[in-house]
């Protein structure tokens, strides 16, 4: 709800307000922003959130001689630039045609609206539902004193998701003057808050290692999270949040925060001497130059923000259920996903038609729904040196073509997919031959590739339309029913040789609809210089235009944004793709790591997660399987490995994994998800104490617990995975969460049987016979003799298991076996399932 009175705003929420007020100077004021608060109907009681000021502070700026106690750098705004006195990182840097940077923008206007205004550029949320408020408030430089002000207009939007406890904002800066304005930084959104002792929690990475939380104390200086990639890239995600220093998954003060774009972007910190924080993000500065004409807009990405008093799991269901909500949209939104097989790890290039086949077979064997022919399948393409760009079908591969091999996976019962990359080209490719110019490269400068191809230019119509055409081509002619869209390297060198096209928009036809007219004119050197500034944005808006173009011609396909894995990982992706993969690493361990660490900020049906192989492709770390579904299994389900070189009992083990997860597809893909432990602060809150060793079990991290749980907690589904085993650490306590308190569960665990070669040695403490290590006696006795599994039975109410837990069984700790220890290993996961119990049980049970 959005309340509007004598310049006073309150944006309210379920659980969240946020208020500020226009001072008498014309200048916005942030006051509050926080856990939902009361006020009077007349708004009187702003008085009390109001800083107080008399007098100037010592060497300091004043604003002017009619208004000496107001100093920008101590004052919480909503909207900052240079040169009157706040001296914190800016939301504006702009240029002014007469070269002066001083910014002043104050209030002219404002209105509450009932629709989200539509975006001409850029992607942005939506409410179907029409439930969403939206508060505009314009803002013009001031009158200069000796001639007219610059006539430029900032419009700050800010879009009120009341059930989500969601606020976005956006700006448009739009010029009305006759000279160009030059804008060298223009940032989405600005909070100031006052410093409460909290720490930045950010998300770093690189390639396979991707959202890594690291935390800061934001008390003093300016801490910058920046991606300069052309992407939002692995080495810093656009999501990021702030905590005070004792907040946990469940308890505590928090912000969240996010951005919807997919390249180039920042997020500051900046903390001042006078006790006040400033956050801002938005689009990267750095290299950044944009010439804004007379009568042009430009549009600043939609930022996103959240609070929550709950700690960090109830700031991830807010986020997780505006993504789902808001941003994901299309036919697949809500949908549940198949389980898929990729051929990438169990054939790379080396593939025909016939071997394809035979993958594909055993694949709908064990249950699996889609079928995805990966990299390899077009031109000359037997590496990745050569034929990227070149999108005919390989014959020597694929004689039938696409269509003659999904008709045949099709007779199997499987869906069918590719994989594309349609933003790249190799040098070595007949694209390349024939376009040269259309690649993001300086002539004047050799080349630095990556993977051993360049990026196109996605700035110039003619290279969209090629993009728009190919694969429009390549979608239409076969039953593709899922599209893998990758983008495999960063930006170098990034210069354009052609021209972009000048848009202008025509008020009104004679229907009263507005007309957008294109053209485009060759430009002078100089020109081209003045506008390279400009490319690695425009390169993310003929992005979004590719993006929205196919999706919308091919709604019924299931498009996975893919970008090295994690590259480009954001909510400019997912408004036109509902799942991205998550990372190239598929190794469980680092994989349950990378998945925590996106949870912050993203739903788990947006992450592909598959099983592989053991050892691993990216590690060479061996896994058992069960802890690689395991992991997996809280995403989008996928594999990506030979089942052709499975023997029986492991394609045994993978089917019953697969009916499981479609037992419970819809909770796993559509529940919502909470994180046990302490959270990314935890170094702050674990002594080094032996209580908290032994619960930890050598310390925060190797034991990862998760719990995914209905809406209304009528079922649930627990894993808890342990990376290494501490020797004699019996007991252990499994707390699940999101149930129902009043309501009865049957709590069982996943049984499981175990290889008695996993033992070892030990086997021969009651072997009638010596058998050796590594012998076909050994193999012999274990395909037909397995040790049976722990079992764990209860009937508990949600506020028992949630807030007493589950005793496990004994941890297996060297001195005996049974069907009553646990069997665990290094690296070794289990699953609990949580089921809804009529009343009228035999209270005997579970003891």
């Amino acid at each position: 709800m959005i309340t509007a009175k004598d310049g006073k705003f309150v944006l309210s929420t379920k659980e969240t307000t946020y208020a500020f007020e226009i001072r008498e100077t014309g200048h916005a004021e942030h006051l509050y922003y926080g856990e939902k608060i009361r006020f009077d109907e007349d708004l009187n009681s702003f008085g009390a959130l109001r800083q107080k000021r008399e007098f100037p502070l010592g060497n300091s700026i004043v604003y002017s001689q009619d208004n000496q106690a107001l100093t920008m750098e101590d004052t919480l705004l909503e909207v900052s630039g240079y040169g009157k006195g706040d001296l914190r990182s800016p939301m504006l840097n702009l240029v002014f045609p007469d070269g002066s940077r001083t910014i002043d923008f104050v209030y002219n206007t404002h209105e509450v609206l009932k629709e989200i205004p539509k975006r001409l550029t850029l992607p942005g949320s939506y409410d179907e539902a029409k439930e969403a408020e939206v508060l505009k408030v314009s803002f013009v430089e001031r009158e200069g004193i000796i001639e007219k002000n610059y006539r430029l207009r900032l419009n700050l939007y800010y879009v009120v998701y009341e059930n989500e406890n969601i606020i976005t904002r956006f700006a448009d800066l739009i010029n009305q003057g006759d000279g160009d304005v030059i804008i060298e930084r223009f940032l989405s959104m600005q909070l100031d808050l006052p410093d409460r002792g909290y720490h930045g929690i950010f998300f770093d990475g690189a390639w396979a290692r991707e959202m890594h939380s690291y935390h800061v104390s934001l008390g003093h200086g300016m801490h910058v999270s920046r991606s300069n990639c052309g992407t939002s890239s692995n080495r810093a995600n656009p999501f990021f949040m702030m905590a005070k220093g004792d907040t946990n998954e469940d308890d505590g003060e928090c912000f969240g925060f996010n951005l919807i774009y997919s390249g180039n972007h920042m997020e500051i910190a900046d903390s001042n001497t006078y006790g006040k924080i400033r956050i801002l993000t938005g689009i990267n500065d750095e290299g950044f130059r944009y010439v804004l004409k007379p009568g042009e807009t430009f549009e600043a990405p939609e930022a996103v923000m959240t609070y929550s008093e709950k700690g960090f799991n109830h700031l991830s269901h807010n986020m997780h259920s505006f993504i789902r909500e808001h941003i994901i949209r299309g036919e697949w939104k809500n949908q549940s996903r198949p389980i898929l097989l990729n051929s990438w790890e169990a054939a790379y290039f080396k593939f025909d038609e016939a071997k394809l086949l035979r993958l594909a077979k055993r694949a709908a064997d064990v249950g699996i729904e889609l079928f995805v022919m990966d990299d390899g399948w077009f031109g000359e393409r037997d590496d990745d040196t050569k034929a990227l760009g070149d999108w005919e079908v390989n014959p020597k591969k694929l004689p039938g073509g696409l269509k003659g091999l999904a008709d045949k996976i099709n007779k199997i019962g499987l869906s069918f997919g590719i994989w594309v990359e349609p933003e790249m080209v190799n040098v070595n490719s007949k694209l390349y031959k024939e376009h040269p110019d259309w690649c993001l490269v300086n002539p004047r400068r050799e080349h630095s590739e990556g993977r051993n191809q360049r990026v196109l230019d996605l700035s110039r119509k003619e290279v969209r339309d090629f993009i728009i055409e190919s694969m429009s081509r390549v979608f239409s002619s076969a039953n593709i029913a899922y599209v893998k869209w990758d983008m495999n390297r960063v930006f170098s060198d990034v210069f354009s040789v052609g021209s972009p096209e000048i848009t202008h928009t025509i008020s009104a036809d004679e229907d009263g609809k507005e007309i957008t007219v294109t053209d485009k004119k060759v430009l002078k050197e100089s020109e081209l210089a003045a506008l390279q500034g400009e490319v690695a944005h425009r390169y993310i808006l003929g992005l979004y235009e590719i993006m929205d173009v196919l999706t919308n011609k091919f709604p019924h396909i299931l498009f996975e944004g893919c970008a090295s894995g994690g590259n480009r990982f954001d909510l400019g992706i997912l408004s036109y793709f509902p799942q991205i993969w998550a990372s190239d690493d598929t190794d469980p361990i680092c994989r349950a790591e990378i998945q925590q660490g996106y949870s912050y900020g993203y739903p788990m049906e947006c992450m592909g997660a598959h099983v592989s192989a053991s050892p691993n492709h990216q590690t060479l770390r061996r896994t058992p399987m069960k802890t690689r579904f395991a992991v997996a299994g809280f995403g989008t389900l996928g594999y990506e490995c030979n089942f052709n070189d499975f023997p029986k009992e492991l394609i045994d083990e993978v089917k019953t994994e697969i009916a499981l997860y479609k037992e419970y597809r819809d909770l796993m893909q559509h529940g919502m998800f909470y994180r046990g432990g302490y959270g990314p602060l935890a170094d702050m809150h674990v002594g080094q104490d032996a209580t908290s060793v032994l619960y930890n079990q050598t310390g925060y991290g190797n034991i990862i617990t998760w719990t995914m749980a209905s809406p209304y907690g009528v079922r649930a589904v627990g894993m808890m995975l342990k990376k290494f085993v501490l020797p004699n650490t019996q007991n252990i306590t499994y707390f699940p969460k999101g149930l129902d308190e009043d309501t009865l569960y049957h709590f069982s665990n996943r049984e499981l049987k175990y290889d008695i070669r996993d033992f070892g040695d030990l086997v021969n403490t009651v072997a009638p016979v010596h058998i050796r290590q590594d012998s076909l006696l050994l193999d012999f006795i274990a395909k037909r003799v397995k040790l049976p599994p722990e079992k764990e039975d209860y009937y508990a109410y949600g506020s028992l298991l949630m807030n007493a837990g589950v005793a496990l069984k004994q941890n297996f700790s060297g001195t005996g076996y049974n069907e009553n220890v646990r069997y665990v290993q290094d690296l070794s996961a289990k699953i609990f399932v949580m089921e809804q119990a009529e009343e009228d049980t035999d209270e005997e049970k579970g003891d």
